[in-house]
């Protein structure tokens, strides 16, 4: 028996993606950092650079956003297979166990990849828009593409092990109530420990700290969520692989 080609099973796990309801939560997510942007330059005194709205998107993003929205995601590919108990049925098709797994860890980080870059899209249009409603506080000097797209690609290769651990969870337990405990609880001890210096080691807080001051946070956060990150994924991939029984 042939090995059906990875590629197989990952364009099924995309079309399972397009026809539940992640296409409106990776929309939905940005938008709502957009809006809030909007009103924020409507209601603002004075006129402010670009760097300080993108840099407030962003920051809303890796310190709250992300961390739900990586849950939600977990969540919602998880119950595709847990709600009508098609494991057993996927499992027993001829193809490798841990292409399952992996193809759902790509679509994830594909999912999350594509949320990243409509941040920066939704920010952008939501400020100019602002800006267009009233001119006299339009965002003023340059809009720095390349450095926000580096900050959005730090945050999310930061975030590599926020989301290994919440599709982990979310595809072990067939519960639901699990992984959004745990997404809830780390969104939690992010926010009440943002200026802990153990904070940089929380993987919920891994992202945010792309906005850090010092260099060392930045680096630390940056290399342990990446690399712990992927390690993760091998290893989730590899351990519900194994598993006879979810």
């Amino acid at each position: 028996m042939s090995a059906t080609p990875f590629f197989a099973p990952l364009a099924v796990e995309a079309r399972k993606l397009n026809r539940s309801l992640a296409a409106l939560l990776a929309v939905a997510a940005p938008a709502l950092i957009a809006i809030f942007l909007f009103f924020m330059i409507l209601r603002a005194k004075q006129a402010s650079p670009w760097d300080m709205w993108m840099m407030n998107a962003a920051a809303v993003w890796a310190f709250f956003m992300m961390p739900m929205s990586v849950t939600a995601l977990a969540a919602l590919m998880a119950h595709m297979e847990h709600g009508p108990r098609s494991w057993d049925h996927l499992r027993a098709l001829p193809v490798p166990r841990w292409h399952l797994y992996a193809a759902k860890a790509v679509c994830a980080l594909i999912v999350v990849a594509l949320m990243s870059v409509a941040v920066v899209a939704f920010s952008w249009a939501g400020a100019s828009l602002a800006g267009m409603i009233r001119p006299e506080m339009a965002p003023t000097g340059v809009f720095d593409l390349a450095h926000y797209a580096r900050l959005m690609a730090t945050m999310f290769l930061a975030g590599l092990l926020l989301i290994a651990i919440q599709l982990w969870t979310a595809l072990r337990f067939a519960s639901f109530v699990p992984g959004l405990v745990l997404g809830i609880a780390g969104t939690f001890f992010a926010v009440v420990a943002t200026s802990a210096k153990q904070g940089v080691f929380l993987p919920w807080q891994m992202p945010v700290n792309m906005l850090a001051a010092e260099p060392w946070r930045v680096n630390t956060a940056l290399g342990l969520g990446c690399g712990l990150g992927l390690v993760a994924l091998v290893l989730m991939t590899l351990h519900l692989s194994r598993r006879e029984v979810l």
